[in-house]
């Protein structure tokens, strides 16, 4: 039996992304636009702020940490119905 509340994908990426702007870490722009589960993790993703040649910059390793945090808060707490 788990503790972990369902909910819809849309419902929880709305949760995320208050988290994502309310986080010390937040750039603008920076937003979870799709989310999944796999083995009981929740898996975030979106915009990663890639260059014009499709590498990464900066801001694309704050927006993994970014994800990876949610993951860590969220998964606990949280299975999509």
């Amino acid at each position: 039996m788990s503790d972990k509340t369902p909910i819809s994908a849309d419902d929880l990426l709305l949760i995320a992304n208050q988290e994502i702007q309310d986080h010390d870490g937040y750039i603008d722009g920076m937003r979870a636009t799709s989310v999944e589960e796999k083995d009981g993790v929740l898996v975030f993703k979106g915009e990663y702020f890639l260059d014009d040649n499709g590498i990464p910059t900066e801001k694309t390793t704050a927006v993994f940490n970014m994800f990876k945090y949610l993951a860590h808060q969220l998964s606990p707490k949280f299975t999509i119905q």
